[in-house]
């Protein structure tokens, strides 16, 4: 599954950290769902010149079942984006 833009809440910490809280994206049905991001299991920071975007693997529930997936923060753009796992 390629990236796909998505609108987040993120909250960024007194240090600076960015740590995305809530995420709405189209499910099958083009509906909006609202995902909780329940874990954060690894975050990698992607740097060309400087950092250029975080990557976050999360762990949410959606409808009952478990989901693994990637949110990309892009610094240059201020953009986010999901790709499922699974």
């Amino acid at each position: 599954m390629e990236m796909r833009p998505v609108d987040v809440i993120s909250v960024c910490s007194a240090d600076g950290d960015i740590v995305p809280l809530r995420l709405r994206v189209e499910d099958e049905q083009q509906q909006k769902i609202r995902i909780d991001v329940e874990e954060i299991v690894k975050r990698t920071e992607i740097p060309y010149v400087g950092v250029e975007a975080t990557v976050y693997l999360c762990r949410a529930t959606v409808h009952g079942y478990p989901w693994l997936f990637e949110l990309k923060y892009s610094f240059r753009t201020h953009t986010w984006s999901i790709r499922r796992r699974k």
